[in-house]
């Protein structure tokens, strides 16, 4: 478990993510906060339309970082890319990685994350979706390969991380980049502002 601390917040941030990205784009709002990672099996079952599906994985996630917390504001995040109804989710190998980008390749697609926020001192929860058109340039072969290669995709929804492949690789992103990032900051400052953090 990793800790940001603060004496000064009597409402400790919990951020119920291992994703180092998720932490970086969560010190923006300048808050201290504590990493804690939920032992969650993520849910994709196809029949469950992908802004649900987020939603439910992002509450599954805050839910178990709550069992071992008697306080706080928990945010957790789920996030999935889709094309034309199918779901990318992370890769396990590396010729999983190499055939989710070459689908992807040319072509734009939707990334989901949804989000809960969980004010455990009040008892509420807020969960919010978030929704972000990609277009991907095509890709060569040997782009694909160098990319697989050297950035480890296995952490990431659709085999790529937009901060990684953005230059080169995305040719547009419509709605919110740091969605894509994996944490739609216009949906967790609401939230934030909401449980009176900010």
């Amino acid at each position: 478990m990793a800790h940001d601390q603060h004496p000064e917040k009597a409402q400790p941030l919990i951020l119920a993510s291992a994703s180092p990205r998720r932490r970086v784009l969560l010190r923006t709002f300048g808050l201290p906060f504590r990493v804690v990672t939920p032992r969650v099996n993520e849910t994709h079952d196809r029949r469950v339309p992908p802004a649900k599906l987020v939603q439910r994985n992002a509450v599954r996630k805050a839910e178990a970082a709550a069992r071992a917390l008697a306080s706080g504001v928990i945010v957790a995040a789920d996030t999935l890319v889709v094309l034309d109804g199918r779901i990318f989710g992370k890769p396990r190998t590396a010729r999983q990685a190499d055939r989710m980008l070459r689908v992807l390749s040319g072509r734009t697609h939707r990334v989901y994350t949804g989000v809960c926020t969980l004010d455990l001192a009040r008892r509420r929860r807020y969960v919010d979706v978030a929704s972000t058109r990609v277009t991907m340039r095509g890709l060569s072969d040997g782009q694909i390969r160098r990319y697989v290669r050297g950035r480890a995709p296995w952490d990431k929804a659709g085999a790529y991380a937009v901060q990684d492949m953005q230059r080169m690789l995305i040719d547009r992103v419509d709605g919110s980049l740091s969605n894509v990032v994996g944490l739609p900051l216009h949906l967790v400052e609401r939230r934030l502002r909401q449980c009176g953090l900010l």
